[in-house]
C-alpha cells in the first residue's frame, strides 16, 4: 500500500506567557492509503493538537516549531496559509471536528455550508453544488429536505451527519475524526460509527480517530498510536497492542477500562496526574506514575524502538541495548 500521510519528528508548542507548553514533542507516523488509525491518550496528552497540526490549523498562541508532515509527498509545513487552504485542507485532509454544534454555524442553513466550500474550492455553481450536497447528505443517511434547516432544530446525531458530510465533500484521502461520537447517546454513538466504517469501506479513505474512548477505538482501528504528555509511546496493530500491550501506560489504560464480567472489587486507575508540559519532568515522561520504574527511567528519555514486527515501543523495559 502507498504512504498517504508522513509525520517526522513533529513539535508543536504553545507559547504563553506562564511558558512554552510543548503539546506535541516529537512525533513520527506512517498512514497508508485506506488504513485506519486511532490515537489514544489521557485528556491532555496531546491528541488533539495533533490533529490540528496535521490540517496547518494550530490556533495561537500555538505554532509548529520543527519535524515535517508529508500528504501525498507534500510537505505542507512549507507552504503558506493561502496554499494550504487551496490545495491540501479539505481536498487531501479533512476534519470532524470535535462538538458538533460548535463546528456549525448556528445563522445559517446547513445546505447553505455544505455549499459554499464546493463553490469556493471546487468552483461549482449553485445548483450544481446544490445537488451534490443533496447526494452528500443522502450519503450519511438524511433526507435532501434537512439542508433548509438550521444546526438548532437537528439532534445531536443529525449534526454529526452534517459535518461529515461537509467532511468528505471533496473525497479527501484523509479524514481525522476527533472525538465523533462525544455526548451522543450509545444509540447513536453506533450510527456514527458505522457510518464511518461503512464510509471508509466504500470511498478507501484513510481515517485518524483521536479518542480516549478504547471502545470507540476497538469499532474502527487497525492500527492504534498511545500518546503520553505529548509523544507517542506505542504504536501497533489493534490486536496486538490490546492482547499484548508493552508500556506500562497502555497496560494501564487498559486496565482502566470498565468491564461487566468478572470479579470486580474496585475501578482502576492510573495514580497520580499527567505532567505539566512547561517543565516535563526529564527522562521516560511516565516515570513519576509508572510503577515499573528503574534507573534509566529518570535520566534519559526511551526511544521509539521497533521490539517486535509492526509493534513499536518507547520504554526502557523493552529498548535494545
Amino acid at each position: 500500500m502507498s504512504t498517504v500521510l508522513e509525520v517526522d519528528n513533529l513539535r508543536t508548542y504553545f507559547f504563553t506567557l506562564r511558558g512554552v507548553v510543548r503539546a506535541v514533542d516529537g512525533v513520527s507516523l506512517r498512514l497508508n492509503r485506506g488504513e485506519t488509525l486511532g490515537i489514544v491518550g489521557e485528556s491532555g496528552c496531546g491528541k488533539s493538537t495533533l490533529a490540528w497540526s496535521l490540517m496547518k490549523l494550530v490556533p495561537p498562541p500555538g505554532r509548529i516549531v520543527s519535524g515535517t508532515i508529508k500528504i501525498d509527498g507534500i510537505d505542507i509545513t512549507k507552504m503558506s496559509e493561502a496554499e494550504v487552504r487551496r490545495k491540501i485542507r479539505w481536498r487531501k485532509i479533512s476534519m470532524i471536528f470535535q462538538g458538533a454544534m460548535n463546528a456549525l454555524n448556528p445563522v445559517y442553513k446547513v445546505g447553505d455550508q455544505i455549499i459554499e466550500p464546493l463553490m469556493y474550492h471546487m468552483g461549482m455553481e449553485r445548483e450544481q453544488a446544490l445537488s451534490k450536497a443533496e447526494q452528500l447528505v443522502e450519503a450519511v443517511g438524511l433526507p435532501p429536505e434537512i439542508l433548509d434547516r438550521y444546526p438548532h432544530e437537528l439532534s445531536g446525531g443529525q449534526k454529526q451527519r452534517i459535518v461529515i458530510a461537509m467532511a468528505i465533500a471533496m473525497e479527501p484521502d484523509i479524514i481525522i475524526a476527533d472525538e465523533p461520537t462525544t455526548a451522543l447517546d450509545v444509540v447513536v454513538q453506533a450510527q456514527i460509527l458505522n457510518l464511518m466504517k461503512r464510509l471508509h469501506k466504500e470511498k478507501n479513505i484513510s481515517i485518524i480517530l483521536i479518542t480516549h474512548d478504547l471502545g470507540v477505538v476497538t469499532e474502527l482501528s487497525e492500527k492504534i498510536a498511545v500518546m503520553y504528555a505529548g509523544k507517542i509511546v506505542e504504536f501497533g496493530s489493534a490486536e496486538e497492542i490490546f492482547e499484548k500491550p508493552l508500556h506500562p501506560y497502555t497496560q494501564a489504560l487498559i486496565r482502566a477500562v470498565p468491564r461487566l464480567k468478572g470479579d470486580i472489587h474496585k475501578l482502576e486507575y492510573i495514580p497520580g496526574t499527567p505532567p505539566d508540559l512547561r517543565k516535563p519532568p526529564q527522562g521516560c515522561r511516565f516515570h513519576p506514575r509508572c510503577p515499573k520504574r528503574f534507573e534509566p527511567c529518570d535520566k534519559e528519555d526511551p526511544p521509539l524502538q521497533e521490539v517486535e514486527k509492526n509493534h513499536w515501543v518507547a520504554c526502557w523495559l523493552h529498548v535494545k541495548r
